[in-house]
This record gives C-alpha cells, sequence and structure tokens, in this order.
C-alpha cells in the first residue's frame, strides 16, 4: 500500500477519500508496506494530528502488515531509485517495489499511476495498480 491511498482514506476531504475507502473495503487479507510509505503520509497529514493517530493506531491490525526493510535491502533499493533515476520516483515508492520482489507481490495499491504504470518487477511483470 502507498501513501496516497493511506492519506485519502484518513482524509475526508481529499478528492480520492470515497475510491479509496471503497477499494479498502473490497482488498482481501494483508495490506503490505513499510516506514518509508508511514513517514511520508505522516507529512502529508501533519496538519491533521488526529489523522497521524489513526495511522499510527491502524498498524498493530489488520489491514496493514508493516515489513520491515534492513541495511541488506538497502542496495537493492539504491538499484530501483538509480535504475528509474528519470521518473523523480521517491524512496517509499522504491521500498514498495523492493518490498514487491521480495514478497511475490505484483498489485500496488497506489494513486501514482505515473510511476507505477511504468516500473516493473524483477521478473519484468508489470504492477496491477488498484484502485
Amino acid at each position: 500500500m502507498d501513501t496516497g491511498p493511506i492519506v485519502a482514506v484518513l482524509s475526508a476531504s481529499d478528492q480520492y477519500h470515497e475510491v479509496c475507502t471503497e477499494q479498502l473495503r473490497k482488498i482481501r487479507g494483508p495490506l503490505l508496506t513499510c516506514w518509508p510509505v508511514i513517514t511520508e503520509a505522516a507529512w502529508l497529514l501533519r496538519a491533521y494530528p488526529r489523522a497521524i493517530g489513526m495511522l499510527l493506531s491502524s498498524l498493530d491490525r489488520q489491514p496493514f502488515e508493516l515489513a520491515s526493510l534492513d541495511q541488506m535491502d538497502c542496495l537493492e533499493i539504491a538499484a530501483v531509485l538509480a535504475r528509474h533515476e528519470g521518473l523523480g520516483m521517491q524512496l517509499a515508492d522504491a521500498c514498495l517495489v523492493k518490498l514487491a520482489n521480495r514478497e511475490g507481490i505484483e498489485t500496488v495499491f497506489t494513486l501514482d499511476r505515473r510511476h507505477f504504470s511504468v516500473l516493473r518487477l524483477a521478473h519484468g511483470k508489470r504492477f496491477r495498480v488498484v484502485p
């Protein structure tokens, strides 16, 4: 799960709130995300401390699963960023690509079609982007 849908779900005034909330209801299984995504979401929600509190308190239960990244992952994350340098890709997106490759995930819940429609998984397959 990328930053955009997290922010949209937690902010009723977000233009994508309804579509992301509806998509969240349809998704089965855990939504894997990582600290760079949470950090980015918290920064975007910085004017809404209550939303940040809701975000952090939701990480210990479904539907979220917070995946760990460690120093062994840094080289691969750096390689993703270098490979897509012209896209202006952010660290959170590169971390999601790394996690998708590591965990065998092909679907990403994101509003960032600009990046994720271009990015490929390690085996060359495109991401399935929802919503």
